[in-house]
């Protein structure tokens, strides 16, 4: 009975395999829809089992320049999830950076911003290769709909482990807001500085 489950499961997980094999593949084909599906789809399994995509990058990372916003704040999405497991996805940052600044789409925005935080935090030099990135974003999206969304990633960056350079850099960008601001805006500025300091 033992070695009949085992079997099962064995040819379950090729199953699966070849399942994400196949929704990876369809991020690169002709049809818009099956694109988003199988984007949508990649982003449940990465945030529930991301050590499933790590063999996959190279085709996430395709398609992250696909025209449509839904495939990319998806595989964005999927990217975060497997960022913040601990699996290298140095691949993505350019993909993300065009993402970042995509005019048409405040949610394919935040996505971006929202992996380069999480990438930026897997180590100092992740955070110094995409703090400017980020530093940018901060001015050009400054109390935009998604900005509140924007402080807490970067609050979260904060406590991670990153660069002394890259602390000192984001706290220099959100003081003036932090004495200066209204609402969320100075109040989160100020968990920011406060975290900073391990408070």
């Amino acid at each position: 009975m033992d070695e009949e489950t085992n079997e099962t499961g064995a040819r379950g997980a090729q199953d699966e395999a070849g399942r994400l094999d196949g929704l990876v593949e369809d991020l690169a084909g002709a049809n818009r829809r099956r694109r988003q599906d199988s984007s949508h789809e990649i982003a449940l399994v990465a945030h529930e089992r991301p050590e499933e995509l790590a063999g996959s990058i190279d085709g996430l990372v395709d398609a992250l320049y696909r025209p449509e916003a839904q495939t990319r704040w998806e595989i964005l999405s999927a990217l975060t999830d497997l960022a913040a497991a601990g699996i290298d996805v140095s691949k993505a940052v350019d993909g993300a950076e065009a993402s970042l600044f995509d005019e048409g789409s405040s949610t394919v925005r935040l996505a971006s911003f929202r992996f380069l935080s999480q990438f930026g935090g897997s180590s100092p030099e992740s955070s110094d290769q995409v703090w400017s990135l980020l530093d940018e974003a901060i001015q050009c999206f400054h109390g935009d709909p998604e900005y509140r969304d924007m402080l807490t990633c970067l609050l979260d960056l904060v406590r991670a482990d990153i660069s002394e350079a890259t602390r000192t850099a984001l706290v220099e960008r959100i003081t003036f807001d932090a004495e200066n601001g209204r609402g969320y805006i100075r109040s989160c500025s100020n968990d920011i500085i406060k975290a900073s300091k391990g408070e």
